[in-house]
């Protein structure tokens, strides 16, 4: 069975899984201390929602170097958000272990 080709980047299963990290990195980071909603909190917010705001840029890109730009953005984004799990559970903010083995 083969799949349709995307429409809109609400079709792309990387998207879509890149919205519920930026869901469950804010449910994640609402129990955070209220000294870090300038630092960590964020930061961490802003790096998760730059996931898949560059896929849905990107997608919409009409030439292969432009679309890997932002993809490659997303990527370097993904792993930000990848040291503040770590971070965030070094400082036993929460349990994001679950999320970090995702």
């Amino acid at each position: 069975m083969q799949r349709q080709p995307a429409r809109d980047f609400q079709d792309l299963i990387v998207w879509q899984k890149a919205h519920q990290l930026v869901l469950s990195i804010y449910r994640i980071s609402k129990g955070f201390p209220r000294e870090e909603i300038y630092g960590l909190t964020s930061q961490f917010r802003r790096a998760a929602i730059s996931v898949p705001a560059n896929i849905a840029e990107g997608f919409k890109k009409k030439g292969r170097l432009d679309k890997v730009r932002f993809m490659n953005v997303a990527q370097g984004s993904l792993e930000e958000c990848r040291y503040y799990l770590i971070l965030s559970s070094d400082l036993e903010y929460g349990d994001t272990k679950k999320l970090l083995h995702n």
